[in-house]
């Protein structure tokens, strides 16, 4: 485990942040994580890249960390409960540009915004998000493209 932390827990981390937003919340995900990589290491079976079954396991935490977190509330609702917690995080760092875009990243379709955060952020290649999410590479572009083209369409609208 170790030797996980120490090649990966940045990554790690790089993952479960922008999806949970706050870094309090983001060690209790990288906590539930290593547990699972842990006790489910026995079950990699080498079909990916260990970084990828990594990250799908540490991807799926946040989102059911989420789910927990927010269960009941509808989307708009738990969108905007996200945003505010980002802006009263201490830890975050991000200036009106990444404030801007967490805002319209949040205005998206879940889908795009999922896609555009995978490849953006995390700098994955779309063969790789296609092994984590588990859709095809030109569904990927497509999905990407249309993200890209919206946050550039309501960042020329905020100008």
């Amino acid at each position: 485990m170790r030797l996980i932390i120490r090649y990966f827990g940045e990554r790690l981390y790089a993952v479960i942040r922008p999806v949970v937003k706050t870094h309090e919340d983001a060690d209790d995900v990288m906590q539930e994580t290593l547990l699972k990589i842990h006790s489910h290491f026995d079950q990699f079976q080498g079909n990916s890249r260990l970084f990828t079954w990594m990250y799908r396991i540490a991807y799926n935490e946040s989102l059911h960390f989420l789910r927990k977190k927010y269960r009941g509330q509808h989307t708009a609702d738990f969108k905007e409960a996200l945003l505010q917690n980002l802006g009263a995080d201490p830890w975050f760092s991000g200036d009106e540009a990444a404030w801007k875009l967490e805002k319209i990243l949040a205005e998206l379709p879940e889908r795009q915004a999922e896609v555009f955060r995978l490849k953006y952020f995390s700098g994955l290649k779309y063969k790789e998000i296609a092994g984590i999410l588990g859709i095809s590479e030109g569904a990927l572009k497509t999905h990407y493209h249309l993200a890209v083209k919206k946050i550039k369409s309501k960042l020329s609208e905020a100008d």
